[in-house]
């Protein structure tokens, strides 16, 4: 199979798009054209786990994190960033991450933790902004089925769980086609009027290109009428962290003992109780201080994520329990949702979730 089959279809359930400005998620090294035997999926792409794709015979290492971040300007070997890119390029191996775009859609890495704790009802903590577009057009009414259709296939007219959504209004077109035409409907140098159907339907902005590839093929007119409003709406499917409820209420001391059984965590760091019992559970993984407004906004009890700082800790001013389970441990069942995704897809392709714990933290 084609590098270009597995990566599209990864970047379908967590678009490119969705990464934030500082991230590097994508195809890291390798070719779209190269025949993949074989995939090692890996929260970190190190030494270790090159090697460990060599051993299984296999040339394509799905991370978590990138392994470039920024810009390298050589590569000799001096830090473990080179050497794994050198490692991997002398045996052919190509490297992916998806990174904070799996952070970021709904059924993503804070989903892969929401479900390990065992939460329902859950939704984006911190949705994103600016990410969906609306498009107008207006075409004959008995061409307006087909249209919509068309539209609808190109990834046009989701808002939540809802899919295929769209208004319509009727109204009378004008027209007077011109010496150089060939009109659909009406005639060369004659006013037409004609009854058509105004369709207004919401799509993600990274969907454009092929939402209007779509309009201009399906649309029967030469001319195409359309507009495209970009939109300030929350996109609740889209955003960072989530929160969700837990099936009952516990005490918060259980709470934070299966926390750390059921999160394989060697230490759960904890602020002061408030002597409540939680229901009401926000989750983030990887460092996720940046959202502890959004959890108290959200009415949570217990906010779930890691790398607080020591004076980040103050900011719970006793309005939540903060439980900081360290980076790794919130993100290592990331390589189950990996394998989930994939093998949904491709059930006879060879993936192996990688035995490298590649958490540089140890606990004594």
């Amino acid at each position: 199979m084609k590098l270009r089959e597995i990566t599209n279809y990864l970047e379908s359930f967590a678009p490119l798009a969705y990464q934030e400005s500082y991230d590097n998620s994508g195809l890291i090294c390798g070719h779209h054209d190269m025949e993949i035997t074989g995939a090692v999926i890996s929260l970190d792409s190190t030494e270790a786990v090159i090697e460990e794709a060599i051993a299984n015979k296999c040339n394509l290492v799905i991370a978590h994190h990138p392994i470039v971040f920024s810009g390298i300007k050589k590569f000799n070997g001096k830090n473990y960033v080179e050497r794994v890119i050198i490692k991997a390029i002398q045996n052919n191996i190509a490297i992916y991450a998806a990174h904070t775009n799996l952070d970021n859609v709904a059924k993503g890495v804070n989903s892969k933790i929401a479900e390990k704790i065992g939460l329902t009802n859950c939704k984006i903590l911190a949705p994103m902004y600016n990410t969906l577009k609306k498009l107008t057009t207006f075409c004959p009414d008995d061409q307006a089925v087909a249209l919509r259709a068309a539209l609808f296939a190109a990834g046009g007219g989701a808002i939540g769980n809802y899919n295929e959504c769209s208004f319509n209004t009727s109204g009378l077109g004008t027209f007077k086609a011109g010496e150089n035409t060939n009109p659909f409907v009406g005639e060369k140098g004659k006013q037409h009027e004609e009854k058509e159907t105004k369709i207004e339907l919401i799509y993600p902005g990274y969907l454009e290109s092929r939402l209007l590839k779509a309009l201009f093929t399906a649309h029967p007119y030469e001319e195409v009428a359309y507009d495209i409003l970009a939109l300030d709406n929350a996109n609740n499917s889209i955003g960072a962290g989530m929160v969700g409820e837990l099936a009952e209420e516990m005490e918060e001391t259980t709470f934070l003992k299966n926390l750390k059984q059921t999160m394989k965590t060697d230490m759960v760091r904890y602020t002061a109780l408030k002597g409540k019992k939680i229901k009401t559970v926000a989750v983030c993984g990887g460092s996720g201080s940046f959202l502890l407004k959004n959890a108290i906004a959200a009415g949570a009890d217990v906010f779930v994520t890691g790398d607080f700082k020591y004076h980040q800790f103050f900011d719970a001013e006793n309005q939540i329990v903060i439980a900081d389970i360290g980076h790794y441990e919130t993100e290592q069942f990331t390589m189950e949702l990996f394998y989930d995704i994939l093998s949904e897809k491709f059930s006879t392709f060879a993936i192996h979730l990688s035995k490298i714990n590649t958490n540089p933290i140890n606990y004594l």
